[in-house]
């Protein structure tokens, strides 16, 4: 994304109080960026390659917290 990565637009949209569910992919995984992401709320930090189970995993856990009562 041209403006903020994605670890960037978690923390602020978890800044204006929303808890929308997130699931980042990447092919370049940085520790410091999935402690981060972890850390504000993410369901899953996945690093290419994945394989199905893990990722229908992780999108089941999004829609539960999705469900959940929000924060």
């Amino acid at each position: 994304m041209p403006e903020m990565s994605g670890v960037e637009l978690q923390t602020v949209l978890r800044k204006q109080g929303r808890s929308t569910p997130f699931i980042f992919i990447t092919a370049f995984p940085e520790e410091y960026s999935r402690l981060r992401a972890l850390h504000d709320g993410a369901v899953c930090f996945l690093s290419k390659p994945f394989d199905a189970p893990t990722l229908i995993r992780c999108v089941e856990a999004a829609l539960a917290a999705g469900d959940a009562p929000h924060r």
